[in-house]
């Protein structure tokens, strides 16, 4: 898979999101979704399968976070599903990304894209160190926590696009780089934090960026859509 906009359905039902979705039903290019922990814990997995269904790749971020077994057991589970990328919390630890890792793969060898996330980007240097008692620099954290995910085998991470360049630069330009907080110029950053436009993204190399309210609430969907494929892709 190439550079992507992936866009984040974070609705609280089925018939939400098919109302989103019949929005695009003439446009050639099928949008990328994301489908986060509100749709699929109010949907459960036959969410996924039907919008599979429709044509669209998936990246199923439910951020797995637990003890190295039961997130190889989870992971088993959501291989079955025949998403394109799932994510967890590089903060497990290396040997839990390893068992994740594990249990996505599938008996015939394949599986998702495997992804993990560094800190959220709601969370800048005052709120970790107050809240998580980290002190180091966020930068420093976020390296650190890439650097971990390669060394268990995963593909890439879920970072701010403000780490992305630097995330290719420890970990090599194949270690795929996922970011939200992409707003458009002037637009509202809600509970975001650590934000860029799609250009700008582009620029310093994100391979995909997730964007949701930008698109999702906007008064064309589609047409804000194209505009940050535009931006994004060219």
């Amino acid at each position: 898979m190439g550079k992507d906009v992936i866009v984040a359905c974070d609705f609280s039902s089925k018939e939400q999101v098919f109302d989103f979705l019949d929005k695009f039903e003439n446009e050639e290019r099928k949008p990328f979704l994301k489908i986060g922990m509100e749709l699929y814990y109010a949907e459960g997995p036959d969410i996924v399968r039907e919008i599979k269904r429709r044509g669209h790749k998936i990246f199923l971020d439910l951020k797995l976070h637990d003890i190295p077994n039961t997130v190889k057991k989870a992971m088993t589970v959501l291989s079955r599903l025949d998403v394109d990328i799932c994510n967890l919390h590089a903060a497990g630890t290396v040997r839990m990304m390893q068992a994740a890792l594990e249990g996505l793969t599938r008996e015939d060898g394949t599986r998702p894209l495997l992804i993990a996330v560094t800190q959220l980007t709601s969370t800048d240097q005052e709120s970790m160190e107050s809240d998580l008692l980290i002190r180091e620099p966020i930068d420093k954290v976020v390296m650190h926590y890439a650097s971990k995910a390669k060394e268990a085998g995963l593909d890439g991470v879920v970072c701010s696009p403000l780490e992305a360049q630097k995330v290719h630069d420890t970990c090599g330009r194949d270690f795929l780089t996922i970011t939200p907080g992409v707003r458009f110029a002037n637009g509202d950053i809600g509970d975001q934090k650590r934000v860029m436009t799609p250009a700008q993204a582009k620029e310093i190399g994100s391979d995909y960026i997730v964007v949701g309210r930008p698109i999702t609430a906007a008064d064309d969907p589609v047409a804000a859509y194209r505009r940050c494929v535009n931006d994004f892709i060219g």
